[in-house]
């Protein structure tokens, strides 16, 4: 990843996998090779009667709350992945086993993008893509959802271990009231939106137009983050170096943090 952003003039990148904090990250920021990088997290978590995803920018990996938040929810989306897999087996009549999916995801945490690869590479579809759209995406045959921490719970332990919270994507999520949204973000301590991302402006999956949102968190005080949503080389979202952020938005982010 150092080198994949170096090629690309990157200053800093911010590495945020799910309920996992990347084992080369000791500390809260990182300098590699002349690329400035931030210890981050993400966390799938329930805001109430919809789901969403929050980032933690510069976390402190070692932090005990941190530990508490991240480690049943590593146990599981590992039995989350047992049921899936089980799921394939009945469904598709296939002996597809834990152990291959385990070895497309190597030391990470394992998710459905790697069983999708698995089911690519054994041919039952042609793309990943596929592969969540009729297999085991939401609402699919091989299915299973995973558990998801309250937004308050998930926030306190983010902000606890140092880190500054921003929600992911948030023009994805199904919100029928923006207005009350945003104050039940302030209250449970949410600092900052990713009002900058790979929105598809045709997508009928927007359900605030982005520009929009940045005018409103600007006005509230909310932070601003971005992410290119990057899962990395041969995945379905190769896309690093696709969305830039300028660096007084990191500044902003540095002091929120006490760094």
């Amino acid at each position: 990843m150092v080198h994949r952003s170096k090629a690309q003039a990157l200053r800093c990148i911010a590495v945020t996998d799910h309920d996992t904090v990347s084992p080369e990250l000791t500390q809260r920021v990182t300098l590699m090779s002349g690329v400035e990088l931030i210890t981050g997290v993400e966390v799938k978590a329930r805001f109430g009667e919809i789901d969403g995803e929050l980032l933690g920018y510069f976390v402190d990996p070692s932090h005990p709350r941190l530990h508490r938040l991240l480690q049943p929810l590593c146990v599981s989306r590992d039995e989350r992945m047992r049921q899936m897999v089980d799921l394939c087996r009945e469904f598709l009549g296939i002996d597809i086993t834990e152990a291959e999916v385990r070895a497309v995801a190597g030391e990470g945490n394992v998710g459905r993008p790697h069983l999708a690869r698995v089911l690519v590479d054994r041919g039952v579809v042609e793309t990943m893509q596929q592969a969540f759209a009729e297999l085991i995406g939401r609402g699919c045959p091989c299915y299973a959802p995973i558990v998801k921490p309250h937004l308050d719970e998930a926030v306190a332990a983010l902000k606890a271990a140092g880190g500054v919270v921003s929600v992911a994507h948030p023009c994805l999520m199904r919100v029928k009231d923006w207005s009350a949204f945003l104050d039940q973000l302030l209250t449970a301590g949410v600092q900052a939106l990713e009002t900058v991302y790979l929105y598809d402006p045709a997508s009928r999956d927007l359900t605030l137009d982005p520009r929009a949102l940045a005018a409103e968190a600007e006005r509230r005080g909310f932070l601003v983050t971005g992410g290119s949503d990057d899962h990395g080389p041969g995945s379905t979202r190769e896309s690093l170096g696709s969305v830039h952020l300028p660096y007084r938005h990191v500044e902003a982010l540095q002091r929120a943090a006490g760094l």
